[in-house]
C-alpha cells in the first residue's frame, strides 16, 4: 500500500469495526434492531448538519488520497504554511515545518484552495540576484558569476546557467544568475552560492553598493 493510506484507512476501519461490533452486539442480546436503525439514520443526519465542516475536511482527505496532489514526504506550502508532510489523517493534514514545529491543517482547504508543491519536480530552478556597481565591469561581472556556476559541481549543465542584467537600479545594476538543480540541493546551492559570490567578488574588486542617495546643496 502507498504509506500515505496506511494511516487513513486505519482510522476509518477503526471506526466502521466499532460501529458494526456496537449493533451487532446489540442486536444479540435482543434490542429491536429495525426501529434503532430508524433512529441512528435521524441521529446520523442531525449529526451530519451539526457536522458540515468536519464532513467537507472528511471529503476533502478522501480527494487528497484519489488525486494526490501531495504524499507523505513531500514539502509544501499551504494556507501561509510551508514544511513537510508526516502524514494525511481522516480530516487533517499533519505538516513539520523546517524549525521542527508541528502544522495541522482542515483537509478541506487543502482539497480546495492553491498549494504549491516543491518536492512534485525532480529539478527546479534558482534565481539570484546580485547588485553591482555603476563603476564596475558589467562584463567582468557576469563572467565570474557564469564561471561560479559551471565550475559548481551541483549545477545542471542542462539547461545551461544563465546571467543577465536585471535591472538598474537606484542605487545598483543588479544582475540575475538562473541555474537548475536537483529539488534535493536546492538550498545546498541557494546558501553556498550566495556566500561564494560574496567573496569572490571582493576578491575581483566588485563593489555591492548598499542603497544611497546623492544630496545637492544649492546656494
Amino acid at each position: 500500500l502507498d504509506p500515505t493510506l496506511i494511516p487513513f484507512l486505519k482510522n476509518i476501519f477503526n471506526i466502521i469495526l466499532k460501529a458494526l461490533l456496537v449493533i451487532s452486539v446489540m442486536g444479540m442480546v435482543g434490542i429491536e434492531m429495525t426501529s434503532f436503525i430508524a433512529l441512528l439514520g435521524a441521529a446520523g443526519l442531525a449529526i451530519g448538519l451539526a457536522l458540515q465542516g468536519t464532513l467537507q475536511n472528511f471529503a476533502g482527505g478522501v480527494m487528497i488520497l484519489i488525486f494526490k496532489p501531495f504524499k507523505v514526504g513531500d514539502y509544501i506550502e499551504a494556507q501561509g504554511f510551508a514544511g513537510s508532510v508526516k502524514e494525511i489523517q481522516i480530516f487533517n493534514t499533519v505538516l513539520t515545518t523546517p524549525d521542527n514545529s508541528v502544522v495541522i491543517i482542515p483537509n478541506s482547504p487543502l482539497s480546495t484552495n492553491a498549494m504549491k508543491n516543491y518536492s512534485s519536480m525532480e529539478t527546479r530552478r534558482i534565481d539570484f540576484s546580485f547588485g553591482t556597481g555603476y563603476d564596475d565591469d558589467i562584463d567582468k561581472s557576469k563572467a565570474l558569476l557564469m564561471k561560479l556556476a559551471q565550475g559548481n559541481d551541483i549545477v545542471m549543465k542542462d539547461p545551461e546557467p544563465m546571467v543577465v542584467v536585471e535591472a538598474l537600479a537606484d542605487s545598483s545594476v543588479n544582475l540575475k544568475l538562473r541555474v537548475w538543480v536537483k529539488s534535493s540541493e536546492y538550498w545546498n546551492l541557494y546558501f553556498g552560492m550566495t556566500e561564494t559570490v560574496k567573496k569572490e567578488f571582493d576578491k575581483a574588486g566588485i563593489s555591492i553598493p548598499y542603497p544611497q542617495q546623492d544630496v545637492h546643496l544649492i546656494k
